[in-house]
Order: C-alpha cells, then structure tokens, then sequence
C-alpha cells in the first residue's frame, strides 16, 4: 500500500473502538506501513494526521513492538502535534512506552527507550502540563512524569509544583487525577 492509498483509508478511521481495531491489525500485520502512518501524522495542519495519531496509538495499545524500530521518527517528530485529537494519542503513545520501560517484566521498549528519548518525554509532558491542553493528555503525563521521576528526582517537585498550582483551575477530571497523584507523591 503507498501512503497516497493509506492517506485515503485513514479518511475510514474513526473513533469506533473496533474500526481502529482493524485498521490496527491491518498495520501490524504490515510493519512497513508504520512509516507511512508517522509521515501522515507528521502532516500535523492536516486533520488526516489526526487519524494516523489514532491508528498509531492503537497499533501501539495492541503491540508496542510494532512501534519499536521506528521510535526515533517518533520521539524526534513528537513535539510537531498540535491538534487536540492528535495530542491525545501521542501522549498516550508515551505514556505507553515510560509504562514498558518501568515495568517489571522485561520488554524490548526497555532495549529500544534512550536516555535521549526519555528527555523529549520529559519535555513534551512538561509543555502538555503547562500549555492550555485537553485533560486526558495532561493525565497521561502526569503519569508519565510520576514513573520517569523515580529516575529523574527532580522531576517530582516539579510536577508536585504544577499539579498544585493549576489545580483550582482543573476541571474535576483534572482535580481528581491530581489529587491522587499529588496523595502518592507527598508519601
């Protein structure tokens, strides 16, 4: 499939947990369109890059491996999303590769993940933290901040201080993630 024919089935992605499913399958079943999907979701003033976010974060719910040899398109291009719908799951894509890094059970994420990479993490969770972003990708960097803090111990206060900063101004979905990461950070 070209990126031109990707282009044109990305505009059947919606949000429709078992149309992305299949569009996922379909993905993993075919690595080599994985860079055909970072191309579209880098075309970030293009409400397609929106769906190629979408895909992309499901291709990596369902097999974070598939993602794996394509991590530095990822981490290097990341910082360029700026639509809400594709924010989401770029965020999520992250918080999905700190949760494999940190996890107990051994992965590849852990072989593939740089201290480089774990940076622009950290910096991209910092700006979704501090910028007028949609809730859900500042929880999912909340989480990510909190387990790349166990190795990064200035990361915590930092995140403490902003937690509580903008907590009167959250929404309650806000208050609430904050609470309880603020609750497990001050112990």
């Amino acid at each position: 499939m070209t990126k031109e024919e990707l282009y044109k089935e990305l505009s059947y992605v919606n949000h429709s947990r078992d149309n992305r499913k299949k569009y996922a399958l379909l993905v993993i079943s075919n690595p080599d369109l994985i860079p055909k999907v970072l191309d579209i979701l880098f075309q970030v003033n293009d409400k397609t890059s929106c769906r190629a976010a979408w895909l992309l974060e499901f291709v990596a719910r369902e097999n974070l491996d598939a993602i794996l040899p394509y991590l530095d398109s990822f981490i290097k291009n990341m910082h360029t999303v700026h639509l809400d719908p594709a924010v989401r799951p770029v965020a999520k894509i992250c918080e999905y590769l700190i949760e494999a890094c940190y996890s107990k059970t051994p992965n590849h994420t852990k072989d593939y993940l740089k201290p480089e990479h774990k940076e622009k993490i950290i910096e991209l969770s910092f700006d979704y933290m501090i910028t007028d972003q949609k809730v859900a990708a500042k929880a999912y960097s909340m989480n990510s901040l909190y387990l790349l803090g166990k190795e990064f111990d200035w990361i915590h206060p930092e995140l403490i201080m902003i937690l509580e900063r903008d907590f009167n101004l959250g929404s309650a979905a806000f208050k609430a993630r904050a609470r309880h990461l603020i609750k497990k950070l001050r112990k």
